[in-house]
């Protein structure tokens, strides 16, 4: 039997047979969350500002990675870019070419070995992608793999370290824990049926830094949210 997909079923429902129920979604620690699909449409102008500015300094040859519905892909598109919009999920990819994208690849990351884009657009958090921190460098290798000698990866995260600050604004972090303190594990419900549990990374500045410098890569720019988000614009040395 195939993988129940909640995400793309959600998603593929709502193209197609216009049903906007929530997925939702499970996480350690934090209480349920729903989420539209609806919302995997959104326009330019529904975007958080992190998104926009990504948009907006997305250059060249494009690869939008983990495209979803493809509204970052399609934006792109409509500019004028070269950009290819890459999906693991088949009923994601069947919204997007539907929708008009030119260019979609069925495929995971590291299943996909393409090159020299000028551009990888990672964004919804997209450090989540490598799943802990034990696999980020081989999450940026992979990358690495992609980008052109003098491209640019635009990803996004959040530091959860605002999970643990006390009220005199200090970090309370079990400095003993095994894990670091970014890494959750999800799990997402639609139609009253789960899909399987996955890792998902949140990871702060400084540890992106000091992960990007292992690998030969630098942040060129930090552009800050407004709630312990970021947009990263990475470089190689």
């Amino acid at each position: 039997m195939p993988i129940y997909d909640p995400i793309g079923l959600a998603v593929h429902n709502f193209h197609f047979k216009k049903e906007d129920k929530p997925v939702v979604i499970y996480a350690d620690d934090f209480d349920p969350d729903k989420v539209l699909p609806s919302y995997f449409f959104r326009s330019f102008e529904q975007m958080p500002a992190l998104e926009q500015l990504a948009l907006k300094k997305a250059r060249g040859r494009v690869l939008d990675i983990g495209a979803c519905a493809g509204c970052h892909s399609l934006y792109l598109q409509d500019q004028g870019y070269d950009v290819t919009a890459l999906e693991q999920s088949a009923l994601c990819c069947e919204v997007m070419k539907d929708r008009g994208l030119r260019q979609v690849i069925h495929s995971d990351l590291f299943g996909y070995h393409e090159s020299n884009f000028d551009s990888l657009l990672l964004l919804m958090n997209g450090t989540g992608i490598a799943g802990n921190l034990a696999n980020f460098q081989t999450f940026l290798k992979q990358l690495k793999s992609l980008l052109a000698p003098e491209g640019q990866i635009l990803i996004d995260s959040s530091d959860l370290i605002y999970l643990y600050l006390d009220d005199d604004g200090s970090a309370c972090v079990d400095i003993n824990a095994t894990a670091y303190y970014g890494e959750m594990n999800y799990q997402v419900e639609y139609n009253q049926q789960k899909g399987e549990a996955f890792p998902w990374l949140y990871l702060d500045p400084e540890s992106l830094a000091k992960e990007l410098e292992k690998a030969e890569l630098r942040i060129e720019s930090i552009d800050e949210g407004d709630h312990y988000d970021y947009l990263a614009t990475i470089k190689h040395i």
